[in-house]
């Protein structure tokens, strides 16, 4: 059986919320169920508060974090549409295969891993393009994207941006941006297991979902007044109640907090385990002034490892002997250092401590 005392600060699932375990044992309601409804009404209500938004359209899609990519362009971009795409990861990378997908015309501009993406080079890469996508907090690289002036400058394209690893932990704020379409997960700084997908969409987006989206399972024609209440409750798809359950309580868990208040605690963990890191001889991967604090990448240079050890050796490990799970490298990381992810109740300065204790004795041989 697999073990329960983890310690989960790899770029995935951290450890959730205790009240999101409570939740989630809550005996089964009906997908239709009345009091199920109220409860998803709800959800919704406190999605639209951690992404600083009113749109009517903010629900959880049902499905991880590629779910809600999917249904964030298929929904929205039909064949010959010209796509810009900004890529610093591995994430921009998706977003171009499923725009390209729909038959789209990508504009892909690359930027150097480890790097944000520079807006005025989204904003001139095409005169008019009908969506401009951006991941707004890399996971693969540990870097963060400003987003505020492809909102100001976009004109008359849609503005979408991937908030998996940043919703609840960065700052998100959707209508202050302008951003358009936004699509998160649930298992990273919101504290709830991998299972759904929020998801916003502005009334101004709204008015161009496509007709007929090649996704069945993710076409928000459908979907939207079951959502959001706007016309007579039509049967989609059954719900995944207690993941639901989950979602209402870790929102309430980081609302309760305080939305602003568990932002500053993923920052104030996130930096100590980061200045941690580089007294043990570690060097941070991101670029300074634009790391993230939920999410850290770090070379670990050949030199500090123990003999005979691959920094896959160290990882194996810190999971054995500490129960303590980290991410490898992706990329140009790949074999060459660790994504530490510090999300959701895993954010904690005594496992910031922790981790670096582990790591310190590990490396020592």
């Amino acid at each position: 059986m697999p073990t329960t005392d983890r310690v989960l600060m790899g770029p995935g699932p951290c450890n959730p919320y205790p009240e999101v375990f409570a939740a989630m044992g809550r005996p089964m309601l009906g997908h239709l169920d009345p009091e199920f409804i109220e409860l998803l009404d709800e959800t919704n209500e406190r999605l639209r508060a951690v992404f600083r938004t009113e749109n009517a359209l903010t629900f959880p899609v049902s499905g991880t974090g590629s779910a809600g990519m999917e249904a964030a362009v298929v929904n929205f971009v039909t064949p010959g549409d010209v796509v810009v795409v900004g890529v610093n990861g591995v994430f921009g990378g998706r977003l171009c295969d499923v725009a390209a997908r729909c038959g789209a015309e990508v504009v892909r501009v690359d930027f150097p891993w480890g790097t944000p993406v520079d807006p005025a080079q989204l904003l001139a890469a095409h005169p008019n393009p009908k969506l401009i996508a951006v991941v707004h907090a890399e996971t693969s690289t540990g870097v963060r994207s400003d987003i505020a002036q492809l909102g100001a400058e976009k004109g008359e394209a849609l503005l979408l941006i991937d908030c998996v690893t940043s919703l609840g932990g960065s700052g998100v704020a959707i209508d202050d941006w302008g951003v358009d379409i936004a699509y998160s997960g649930t298992q990273k700084c919101l504290g709830v297991p991998p299972g759904l997908a929020p998801l916003t969409v502005s009334e101004r987006a709204i008015e161009t979902i496509v007709p007929t989206p090649q996704s069945w399972y993710l076409d928000l024609n459908m979907i939207a007044g079951y959502v959001t209440g706007s016309g007579a409750r039509a049967y989609h798809h059954t719900a995944p109640i207690s993941m639901i359950y989950g979602l209402h309580a870790g929102l309430g868990a980081v609302l309760d907090e305080g939305l602003e208040e568990a932002e500053a605690r993923h920052e104030r963990c996130g930096r100590l385990l980061q200045a941690g890191l580089e007294k043990l001889g570690l060097e941070l991967f991101a670029q300074e002034g634009h790391r993230l604090a939920q999410l850290t990448t770090v070379k670990v240079p050949a030199e500090r490892l123990p003999t005979g050890m691959s920094e896959g050796d160290v990882r194996a490990v810190l999971l054995s002997r500490y129960g303590l799970e980290l991410g490898g490298g992706l990329g140009e990381l790949a074999g060459k250092g660790w994504r530490i992810g510090c999300m959701g109740h895993t954010a904690r300065e005594r496992n910031v401590s922790f981790v670096l204790g582990a790591i310190e004795e590990t490396l020592a041989g």
